[in-house]
């Protein structure tokens, strides 16, 4: 009976809150209040570095028995030789092909055995060495890391086949009029930096060999050029230092090759015509170079570029596509690297249309410049990037991810911690300065990729255009 009552009463206050909801009266003009987006906070790192200089950084996440892995080296693509643009990348992929004492299906098989994988890449600044495997393993992962990076010998054949399947995938690359413009907006923007190049040619893949591979990894693969970071399931830091003191504490270090200058040209408007015989659209990328991460302007311009092209709410996406209808893609992207960075707005148009999508693009430009952003406008920014960015890190490979990265950008893990509040920092009037700076179409360098016959009249209208090839 008891029990009868309180159910009784139970639905019966249930049923007069919902009444009550009824007669409530809920402004539709207005969108709900978001609650604020919380802070980042690093679970606890430790951080030490052996005797030979190579740096080890720890955290503890114990959800799950596995540890993920990275080797992180100063060792990127701005390291290539001049005449061997995408060196570091080969080197990165061949890795795992054999060591001294490893074959590559030996390598396969071990992996396979820690139930994890081993994965070798390079990109503009850094050539990680990325490992996973169950917690228990952890000591044969690092055995098996260290002599990948210490011992490996780019055998002949692997090689060869590497050689093979690059030129492939470069024939394949230079098939996308997006691949195309951005190599040439490098070339543009970097100018003879090391940052101008972003994928090998047909000439530098024919000059790999096995000597100019080993001479690579002999200079950059040094312990005092070297970050090991683990995240997962760990045993206490000193065992951790033991097992990476076994493997890795006898490498010798080594004095670096100096960094090549880097030296950039100053802005300038200049219109350059990728001629693609046949196309039936304009791919248009306008930019210019953009400060590092280390800068105050990073924070307003990364806004102010979400603002601009960073999704479907964008000012581009709306406008440029649904109100005009000139293109199916609107966007634009604001990238670092570790010494220079830059921004670019970019869209793939008809050739038909290409005129008012170019002066559109104009158009979107010099507004971000001319006038602050909105007050909804950008708060609604601030909260989608803070929330991405916490998703981002609920993972361990987001958190390592992000960790591999402030590693190879040069900043400290507390920007990882201050990065929320310093998006919810940032001031239409910041927004506004930043593209004046940086976005303001008036010295952009322009690269539009399309059938020089059909489309090259039309551009002329802008401005002198160079055609390239």
């Amino acid at each position: 009976m008891t029990a009868f009552r309180l159910t009784y009463r139970s639905l019966t206050l249930a049923g007069l809150m919902v009444f009550s909801l009824f007669g409530q009266t809920v402004d539709r003009t207005k969108p709900p209040q978001t609650p604020p987006v919380p802070s980042y906070k690093l679970p606890p790192v430790s951080e030490s570095s052996l005797s030979n200089g190579m740096r080890i950084v720890l955290v503890q996440d114990s959800r799950f028995p596995l540890v993920t892995a990275r080797l992180n080296f100063q060792a990127g693509m701005k390291f290539d030789p001049a005449d061997l643009p995408g060196l570091a990348p080969a080197v990165a992929a061949l890795l795992e092909e054999g060591t001294k004492t490893r074959t590559s299906r030996q390598i396969s098989d071990e992996i396979d055995s820690l139930g994890g994988s081993i994965d070798g890449s390079a990109g503009a600044d850094a050539l990680t060495l990325s490992g996973e495997a169950l917690s228990e393993n952890l000591p044969r992962l690092l055995a098996l890391m260290a002599d990948l990076a210490r011992n490996a010998t780019f055998p002949q054949s692997e090689v060869d086949l590497y050689k093979q399947n690059r030129v492939q995938s470069l024939k394949a690359e230079h098939s996308d009029p997006g691949f195309l413009a951005g190599e040439k907006m490098a070339s543009l923007l970097y100018g003879g930096s090391p940052y101008a190049h972003i994928a090998a040619t047909e000439a530098s893949i024919a000059k790999l060999d096995v000597p100019t591979m080993v001479r690579f990894r002999d200079a950059y693969l040094v312990p005092n050029n070297a970050t090991l970071l683990l995240v997962g399931k760990l045993p206490a830091a000193g065992e951790v230092r033991k097992v990476v003191e076994q493997e890795f504490g006898s490498w010798q270090r080594k004095t670096l090759p100096a960094e090549a200058k880097m030296d950039f040209p100053a802005a300038k408007r200049q219109i350059v015509l990728v001629d693609r015989p046949g196309s039936v659209q304009a791919d248009i990328h306008a930019g210019r170079l953009a400060p590092v991460r280390t800068s105050p302007d990073y924070f307003p311009l990364m806004l102010g570029s979400a603002i601009l092209g960073g999704g479907a709410n964008s000012r581009m996406f709306k406008d440029i596509r649904e109100r005009d209808g000139f293109a199916y893609d609107a966007h634009s992207q604001y990238a670092t690297e570790r010494g220079a960075g830059d921004f670019q707005a970019v869209t793939e148009v008809r050739n038909e249309v290409l005129e008012p999508a170019l002066k559109a693009v104009f158009a979107e430009l010099d507004g971000m410049a001319a006038a602050p952003a909105p007050e909804n406008e950008l708060h609604a920014i601030q909260n989608r990037i803070a929330g991405l960015y916490l998703l981002r890190l609920e993972t361990q490979e987001g958190v390592i991810a992000q960790l591999n990265s402030m590693n190879t950008l040069g900043l400290p893990n507390s920007f990882l911690e201050n990065y929320v509040s310093r998006v919810r920092a940032v001031e239409p009037a910041q927004i506004q300065a930043a593209a004046r700076k940086y976005m303001e179409s008036a010295d952009d360098t322009v690269v539009v990729v399309g059938d020089a016959s059909k489309i090259g009249d039309v551009l002329r209208k802008f401005g002198t255009v160079e055609v390239a090839k």
